[in-house]
């Protein structure tokens, strides 16, 4: 089975390592036997932190536009949502979910679109798209891919700002530099062989210095302080 999945991850973080942008969207192909990406599209997004439901939007386009790329067997998006269809979801269904308040007035408003972009996927590909969330291997693969991906675009940052820029990673994962890319590899229990990566073509890694270390407000994250080469 081939699968698309796609995630948003990586936040800018503040002095006291609190969350500001969320920095990279993206959605990939994996295919069996569902250790890396196969294809990738990945952009930049700066999307403030706090309205972190809206980029699910940008992740189902996302996936949208790599289908008109790859063929795929299935969508994962990252909605813990029990593995539902989202053409079918409805605000009824939520009722039925362990969720918060505050997510599931986030979801009533997103949904429309969400809705919308799961029809136009199926009627054009015949692949359906599921709200399958952190239970998704390829929505992890997305996660790491993202988080890769960002810190090439953090590096960007710091050098064409002339700052230095805290860049907060995805959960359990440590980055790995290497010719030209950048690997994010899992540390979660089972996932040692899990991974995603960024090319890094602008050889923008040569021009800044990374230095990385624990968070000291989130367990088990890390966090990558970032500066420009003088």
């Amino acid at each position: 089975m081939k699968v698309i999945a796609a995630d948003s991850s990586a936040a800018v973080l503040d002095e006291r390592f609190k969350p500001l942008q969320i920095v990279a969207a993206a959605s990939v192909l994996v295919n069996p036997p569902y250790r890396e990406p196969s294809a990738c599209l990945a952009e930049p997004i700066f999307a403030d932190a706090e309205k972190g439901h809206e980029v699910i939007v940008h992740e189902a386009e996302l996936c949208k536009e790599l289908l008109g790329k790859v063929k795929a067997d299935v969508v994962h998006l990252d909605m813990s949502l029990g593995g539902v269809q989202l053409e079918q979801l409805s605000p009824i269904q939520f009722s039925n979910i362990r969720i918060s308040g505050r997510a599931r007035r986030h979801l009533v408003k997103i949904l429309p679109k969400l809705r919308k972009i799961a029809g136009e996927v199926t009627q054009r590909y015949g692949v359906e798209v599921l709200a399958i969330g952190k239970e998704s291997v390829p929505v992890r693969i997305a996660e790491l891919t993202a988080g890769a991906h960002a810190i090439l675009y953090a590096c960007e940052k710091a050098v064409k700002e002339n700052q230095t820029v805290l860049l907060g990673l995805p959960s359990k994962c440590q980055p790995r530099p290497a010719e030209k890319r950048v690997y994010l590899y899992s540390l979660m229990a089972a996932e040692h062989d899990i991974k995603g990566y960024a090319e890094d073509t602008k050889e923008i890694l040569k021009k800044a210095n990374i230095t990385e270390m624990l968070n000291p407000c989130a367990r088990g994250f890390r966090a990558l302080k970032i500066t420009p080469r003088v």
